[in-house]
């Protein structure tokens, strides 16, 4: 059988940090677990019997050291499809296979892509910045879902190929990114920031209740990887008009904030039949998000607030 040779950091990556810590305590009694590799049984060790030897709390046998180690040293070679296109070449767009031992590749979809722009093909673009799932940079379609790829975990299942394609129904850049100029505009359209109409009471800071701060939650944690608009059915044909999920849960984030003096100039830029009111309840947006949001409650709750104070006659208010 074929093998590779496994470094300490590898094998220890195997175990979480507790188990790390104790097996490192006992690494000398299990030394010659790996005195002979390919199946050969080893050699008999002359280690005395003790109780450390017989039974380690929270460390794992020396047979399944043997079956870890064996998983390392076999390749695990996975299959990506990559979209692929660039405008300065006269080429449809098509898929691109690469493939990747998924021994030296981190868990997720964007280590594989890092990797593949690395070490196979430095011509494949594609954005990412943070890696931690708060910049929303690099959000493209993985296998059918739109998600970020620093999220989405590489299936292990090595007969199973990962596809990846830009987000669907926009205008593609190059590669994996798409042109998200109207997204944006669409996002700025809602003034997203904070309008008074006076200074703070202390001359300060706009203070606020705990209560008043948790109606921000569900909305505030977008972070701006417009999944969730990319999957919307009303959005695909109505994007000149239609806001979109994302626009509008930010729209929402600040229509419910305490600290903000327009919220009625607010929903009453957002009482519009094409703007807001095209939003259809399919929620898309709610199973595609990667961070769990549901932008399509937020949408029904502004439209609720909105004829709420035209039945009262009363302006809305969130404080």
């Amino acid at each position: 059988m074929a093998t590779r040779l496994v470094t300490r950091s590898m094998f220890f990556s195997c175990f979480d940090e507790q188990t790390s810590r104790k097996l490192g305590e006992h690494l000398r009694l299990y030394t010659r677990a790996f005195s002979s590799r390919d199946n050969v049984t080893p050699a008999k060790t002359s280690m005395p019997a003790s109780p450390d030897l017989q039974e380690v709390p929270g460390i794992p046998s020396i047979p399944e050291y043997r079956k870890r180690y064996a998983q390392l040293s076999e390749k695990r070679i996975k299959e990506f499809r990559i979209y692929r296109w660039n405008p300065e070449k006269a080429q449809k767009p098509f898929l691109q296979s690469f493939f990747i031992n998924l021994n030296e590749c981190g868990p997720m979809v964007l280590d594989a892509l890092q990797k593949i722009k690395a070490d196979q093909d430095g011509s494949l673009t594609f954005r990412r910045s943070c890696r931690e799932g708060v910049c929303g940079s690099c959000s493209m379609n993985i296998d059918g879902v739109n998600t970020v790829a620093c999220l989405q975990v590489i299936d292990p299942n090595v007969e199973k190929p990962h596809t990846i394609t830009p987000l669907p129904h926009l205008h593609v850049i190059k590669d994996l990114v798409a042109d998200l100029t109207h997204l944006y505009q669409q996002y700025r359209a809602v003034e997203p920031w904070l309008k008074t109409k006076k200074p703070p009471p202390d001359g300060k800071e706009y203070r606020q209740s705990i209560e008043q701060r948790s109606k921000l939650d569900g909305y505030y944690e977008c972070i701006l990887c417009f999944c969730c608009s990319a999957a919307c059915p009303q959005y695909w044909w109505n994007s000149d008009t239609f806001l979109g999920p994302a626009a509008l849960i930010n729209a929402g984030r600040w229509v419910h904030d305490s600290r903000d003096d327009y919220t009625s100039e607010r929903l009453q830029f957002l009482n519009d039949k094409w703007a807001t009111y095209k939003c259809k309840l399919i929620f898309n947006c709610a199973a595609t998000c990667p961070k769990h949001l549901n932008p399509g409650k937020a949408i029904q709750t502004i439209k609720l607030m909105q004829i709420g104070s035209h039945i009262t006659g009363k302006e809305p208010t969130n404080k």
